[in-house]
């Protein structure tokens, strides 16, 4: 059986990835901050990303019982500068967004890795978006034009960047890092104004955390297939 830990796994997308993780057999713990909000047929962690004591205590619960971890999906985010223009922008934006989309991410990841080590098939899925390809920012027309948030998709653009250096640096474990688009969904973090469910957006991140040893790594991708960085 799998061991699986989604975080920010109480809501919206990350939600949807742990059910759907769990519906495939895995034993999935749900990073949430109340336990109440875990999803049926998961078993809650306290876990807040921003705090490494929080994440350590988290990576000993799952080690102490199965002494490995094989999916670790870094979703926890927040967007901190939602309907700001970029020019409005301020270091607290950027602060807010940050800590936990980009050093959570890094917090959590480092607590876990000796456990997707002792896997030796581990999977690390970083939810991201497409907001983050610098390439379609650059058009200045689509979505990315449309959506010119400083602080959120530079986060995601550094998350990407974070995909790349641990997929080069943990792939002689056997560990697979992707960083992956759900696309437009309809979650607290868009305000409900995606044009997808929560649960059509976790299908890409269960495909990408249920990888055979000879799939990609280092990789950013929707659905739809390979997206620019």
């Amino acid at each position: 059986m799998k061991i699986a830990l989604v975080t920010g796994a109480g809501r919206g997308i990350g939600r949807e990835i742990a059910r759907q993780l769990a519906e495939q057999g895995m034993t999935v713990f749900a990073g949430v901050r109340d336990e109440s909000h875990a999803p049926e047929g998961t078993r809650p962690v306290l876990l807040d990303v921003t705090d490494a004591a929080v994440a350590a205590n988290a990576a000993k619960t799952i080690g102490e019982e199965f002494g490995r971890l094989d999916v670790l999906v870094n979703n926890a985010a927040v967007c901190g500068d939602f309907g700001v223009s970029p020019a409005d922008a301020t270091g607290e934006h950027m602060r807010t967004t940050y800590e936990v989309s980009v050093f959570g991410v890094v917090t959590v990841t480092h607590a876990m890795i000796p456990l997707l080590r002792a896997s030796g098939e581990g999977r690390i899925v970083n939810m991201t978006t497409r907001l983050a390809s610098v390439a379609l920012t650059s058009a200045r027309e689509g979505l990315n034009a449309e959506w010119r948030m400083l602080a959120y998709n530079s986060a995601k653009s550094a998350l990407n960047a974070l995909t790349v250096l641990y997929a080069n640096e943990l792939s002689e474990s056997g560990i697979l890092v992707n960083a992956v688009d759900p696309g437009h969904c309809a979650t607290d973090l868009t305000g409900h104004t995606g044009t997808r469910m929560a649960a059509e957006g976790a299908a890409v991140a269960v495909r990408m955390a249920t990888l055979t040893g000879d799939g990609p790594t280092g990789t950013f991708s929707s659905e739809e297939g390979q997206l620019p960085w």
